[in-house]
C-alpha cells in the first residue's frame, strides 16, 4: 500500500477514504470486492449488522461485489439453522449476495493442497506434542517459544503423517499441522500456528468426507485471496493476526498458487454497546438460563430479536452512518440507537390511538346509543397517506394519568371543573368521579359542547391547554401489549460498581461495530461480577390495553405510533386478529435520560 494504514484510517468512515485511494491508484484494477463471513454457530447479534451493513455497503458504494460465506471449519457447533438466520437477517438488512454465497468447505481440497505444498517447502510440520505441551512451548507475551521434539521432522515424514491423519488414523489431538515461522517472534501469532487439528466430527455439509479440519486463521485468508476479495474488512482484535495472514497469502503467491494483487485485511473497532452484552457466551447463557424468551426476544441484542421488536433495517443503517467508523475503542451509548429507531419510524410509522391504562369517561350530555365518526389523520406530517374515521360514543377510554382529582401545578389534563380537548373530538368539562370499593377512580363523568367538534367552523372559537386520546368503549379492541425495556440496569454489565471498564472512553460517534462475525475473544476483564446481577427487572411488563378497532387488521411486524405513548409493532410470533399484541419498540423520547432513572 501507498501509505501506512493508520495515517489513512481518519474520517468519519476511514474505509472509504482506503477504497477510493485504491481505486484511483487502480490497485486492483477498479474491482471492490468485501465479505461478510460468520461462523454459522448462532444467531446474528448487532455487532454483526456493523460489518454487514459496512461490507455490503462499501460494495455497493463502489459498485462491487460483497460475499456471503460462512466459516464452517468447526462441524462440531454449526448447523443449517444457523445458516438459515444468518441468511435471512442479511437479505432483512437490505442486502443480498447474488452468486456469491460460499463456505470455507467450498475450499477444504485447496486448503489441503496448499497444507501438503507447505510441508513439500519446509514450511510445515506435524507436531506430536500434547495440547498442553503445544502451549507450554509456544511461549508467553514476555517470553519466546521453543521448539519441540518434532519439529525437525523430515519432508517425507511430515507428509505421511498428514494424510494418515486426513485418512483416520489418529485419535482427536493425536496431532497437529503447524506452519514453520518463527518461534522467537514478539508476534504469538507467528510462532508456528496451527493449521489443521484432527475432528473427527460429522460436518453438516461435507458428512464423513474430513476428520481433519483447518483452522480459522489458514482458511479465511486462503478463502479471500481464491474469491478475489479485495478489502479483507475484520475486527481490531485480529490486528495482531494480519502478518500472518499475510505470511500464508504471500507464500502461496510466491509459489504461484494464488493469484496477485492479493486482498488485505483492515481492522477496525467492534461495538461496544452500553446497557447490552455481545458476547456469544453471555448471550447463551441469558437463552439456556432463560434470563429472556429465546434467542428472538424483543430485549435481547440479535438480529431476530431486534426484529421482532420493531426496529428497522434502515433504521440499522442509520445508525451504523452516525457512529462512523474507527480503529479505537470506546463506547456508544444505547441512546444513539434508540435515536437513530425513533427518527426513522417518526417518518414512516403510521399514526393510531391506544390506551394503556383505561379508566371509563362518559359524556352525560351526549346522545345515548349515538355514534358518528371523527375524521383523524394517518400521519400528521404526512397528508398524502390519507385519513380514516374514528367512531365516537357516548362512553370511551382514557388513560388513567390523564384525570386528577387533585392536580399538581401546571397540569393541564382533566380535572374536576377543567376542560379538556378530546383529541379529533370536542371540548368536555369534568363534572364528577365514581369510585370503586377500594376509594380508586372507576369511572369520571364530564359534559360536552356541540360546538366544538374538530373540523367544523368555530371549533377553535374556545382556546383549552389539555388535548388528550380517546376511544370508544364500544369499538375499542382489547389487546395485548408488551411494554419492553432495556434489558439491563446498568450502562456496563458485570463492571465494578456498575461503572465503565477500566481504559475505555465513550462517543457517541466514534467507534464501530467491527466484524463480528470473527469477534471470538470476548472481554473477560470487565466481569469483576457477573453480569446477570445487573439485569433490569422492569425490562418487560405486559398489560391488557385497548386499541383502535383498525388495529386489530395490523399486519405481523407493520410499524405503528401510538400517539403519546411511543412506536410499536405487530408481534411477529403471537399477533392475531382475534388476540392483538404489540411490541414497545421505543418510546417517543428517552425516558432513560430522566434523573430519576
Amino acid at each position: 500500500m501507498a501509505q501506512d494504514d493508520d495515517a489513512r484510517a481518519a474520517g468519519a468512515n476511514f474505509l472509504r477514504t482506503i477504497v477510493a485511494e485504491d481505486n484511483a491508484l487502480r490497485t486492483y484494477g477498479g474491482r471492490v470486492v468485501t465479505r461478510f463471513p460468520p461462523e454459522p454457530n448462532g444467531y446474528l447479534h448487532f455487532g454483526h449488522a456493523k460489518s454487514i451493513v459496512l461490507n455490503f455497503g462499501l460494495a455497493a458504494e463502489n459498485a462491487g461485489t460483497c460475499h456471503l460465506r460462512f466459516d464452517d471449519t468447526n462441524p462440531l457447533k454449526e448447523d443449517v439453522e444457523y445458516e438459515d438466520s444468518i441468511a435471512e437477517s442479511v437479505r432483512w438488512l437490505g442486502y443480498d449476495w447474488g452468486a456469491h454465497r460460499y463456505h470455507a468447505s467450498d475450499y477444504y481440497d485447496a486448503l489441503y493442497a496448499f497444507a501438503e505444498w507447505f510441508i513439500e517447502q519446509g514450511l510445515a510440520y506435524v507436531d506430536s506434542q500434547s495440547p498442553d505441551e503445544l502451549r507450554r512451548t509456544r511461549g508467553t507475551l514476555t517470553e519466546p517459544g521453543i521448539a519441540g521434539p518434532w519439529r525437525d521432522r523430515s519432508v517425507a515424514e511430515n507428509l505421511d503423517l498428514l494424510r494418515r491423519m486426513r485418512a483416520g488414523e489418529f485419535a482427536d489431538g493425536t496431532h497437529v499441522l503447524r506452519l514453520r515461522i518463527d518461534l522467537a517472534s514478539p508476534n504469538i501469532n507467528m510462532r508456528d500456528p496451527v493449521i489443521y487439528r484432527i475432528r473427527h466430527a460429522r460436518h453438516h455439509r461435507t458428512g464423513d468426507k474430513w476428520c481433519i479440519y483447518p483452522l480459522y486463521d489458514y482458511t479465511h485468508c486462503i478463502s479471500d485471496a481464491l474469491e478475489r476479495v479485495t478489502h479483507s474488512i475484520c475486527t481490531l482484535e485480529f490486528q495482531d493476526h494480519r502478518p500472518l495472514y499475510d505470511w500464508i497469502i504471500e507464500r502461496l503467491a510466491e509459489g504461484g498458487k494464488l493469484a496477485r494483487p492479493l486482498p488485505h485485511q483492515y481492522e477496525f473497532a467492534r461495538l461496544n454497546l452500553t446497557y447490552a452484552v455481545l458476547s456469544k457466551r453471555k448471550l447463551l447463557r441469558l437463552v439456556d438460563e432463560g434470563h429472556v424468551d429465546g434467542w428472538d426476544d424483543p430485549r435481547m441484542p440479535t438480529l431476530v430479536g431486534a426484529r421482532r421488536r420493531g426496529y428497522t433495517a434502515s433504521g440499522f443503517r442509520a445508525f451504523n452512518e452516525r457512529i462512523g467508523v474507527s480503529k479505537s475503542d470506546s463506547w456508544i451509548d444505547m441512546s444513539v440507537l434508540e435515536d437513530a429507531m425513533r427518527d426513522d419510524l417518526n417518518a414512516s410509522a403510521a399514526r393510531r390511538l391506544a390506551v394503556l391504562d383505561p379508566v371509563r369517561l362518559v359524556v352525560d350530555n351526549y346522545p345515548d346509543g349515538q355514534s358518528e365518526d371523527m375524521s383523524v389523520p394517518n400521519h400528521p406530517q404526512k397528508p398524502e397517506l390519507g385519513r380514516r374515521m374514528l367512531p365516537f360514543t357516548r362512553e370511551l377510554w382514557i388513560e388513567r394519568d390523564d384525570f386528577s382529582e387533585t392536580p399538581p401545578k401546571g397540569y393541564f389534563r382533566l380535572s374536576p371543573g377543567a376542560e379538556v380537548r378530546l383529541r379529533y373530538a370536542y371540548i368536555v368539562r369534568c363534572t364528577g368521579v365514581e369510585k370503586d370499593a377500594e376509594g380508586r377512580v372507576a369511572v369520571v363523568h364530564c359534559s360536552y359542547d356541540a360546538a366544538t367538534r374538530s373540523g367544523t367552523a368555530g371549533a377553535d372559537a374556545r382556546k383549552v391547554k389539555g388535548n388528550i386520546h380517546w376511544l370508544s368503549t364500544a369499538h375499542a379492541v382489547p389487546a395485548e401489549v408488551r411494554l419492553y425495556d432495556r434489558l439491563f440496569r446498568v450502562p456496563f454489565p458485570g463492571a465494578r460498581d456498575g461503572g465503565m471498564p477500566e481504559g475505555e472512553t465513550t462517543g457517541a460517534a466514534d467507534p464501530l461495530p467491527a466484524h463480528a462475525a470473527n469477534a471470538a475473544v470476548d472481554d473477560e476483564a470487565a466481569d469483576e461480577r457477573d453480569f446477570l446481577d445487573d439485569l433490569n427487572p422492569d425490562s418487560k411488563r405486559i398489560i391488557r390495553a385497548y386499541v383502535e378497532p383498525s388495529l386489530a387488521l395490523a399486519t405481523s411486524e407493520e410499524h405503528i405510533q401510538f400517539e403519546r405513548h411511543g412506536y410499536f409493532v405487530a408481534d411477529s410470533g403471537d399477533h392475531a386478529p382475534e388476540h392483538p399484541v404489540f411490541n414497545r419498540t421505543v418510546t417517543l423520547r428517552d425516558s432513560w435520560a430522566k434523573p430519576s432513572r
